[in-house]
């Protein structure tokens, strides 16, 4: 899902990054991200390790694990912002891994949208059909929505060669497969959470 520089025009980029500072900006007077850090640290390390086994997808960008509706699970929508701007930080500047100049669609997409997405179904779903399904649903849904999202900004942008035509459904379709797998681990560890170690489950 990391789109790499060269993919998006500088308008584009320019409008995702002004995006994402101002959603930084409002995360943070929103979240409660000292009384967390910690655990946010701790939940950036294991998603980054999961979001370093990626596949690329012709027609779209790569194809990995978020995490982004689990950190929102545990940690509420708004620090789960922070646990993903700083793996995405780290990725792109010591691994290379997506770009500088569209850093902004990047959080936008895995720190932002997934998060909100998984957030909001876990929540509707949490007291209809309990945390494992709750929570398959909202990892489910965060990667697929994650993916869309990427997928109409790539095909959207001047610079890249396929039209959203081509990349949307390209890249919903894969991340729609991988989230089954991506739901499933999000369900087994907010259920074992929710079991073992309650107050770490926000909901």
């Amino acid at each position: 899902m990391h789109i790499p520089d060269g993919y998006l025009d500088p308008i584009s980029a320019g409008v995702t990054w002004a995006v994402m500072l101002a959603y930084g900006y409002y995360a943070y007077r929103r979240s409660e991200l000292q009384k967390y850090m910690e655990l946010a640290i701790s939940l950036a390390a294991a998603i980054f390790v999961a979001q370093m086994l990626n596949w690329p997808i012709p027609g779209g960008t790569s194809l990995h694990m978020v995490g982004g509706a689990l950190a929102a699970i545990l940690l509420g929508p708004f620090v789960a912002f922070f646990v993903l701007l700083l793996v995405l930080l780290v990725q792109t500047l010591v691994f290379h891994d997506g770009g500088i100049t569209t850093l902004g669609a990047n959080v936008i997409n895995m720190g932002v949208v997934a998060p909100l997405t998984g957030y909001a179904v876990y929540k509707v779903l949490r007291p209809r059909v309990g945390v494992f399904w709750s929570a398959f649903a909202a990892g489910w849904a965060s990667i697929t929505v994650a993916g869309i999202a990427a997928g109409l900004e790539i095909g959207l942008s001047p610079w890249f060669p396929y039209g959203w035509t081509i990349s949307v459904p390209v890249m919903a379709g894969w991340h729609a497969l991988l989230g089954l797998v991506e739901g499933a681990i999000t369900g087994f560890v907010a259920l074992y959470l929710s079991k073992r170690a309650p107050e770490y489950v926000r909901l």
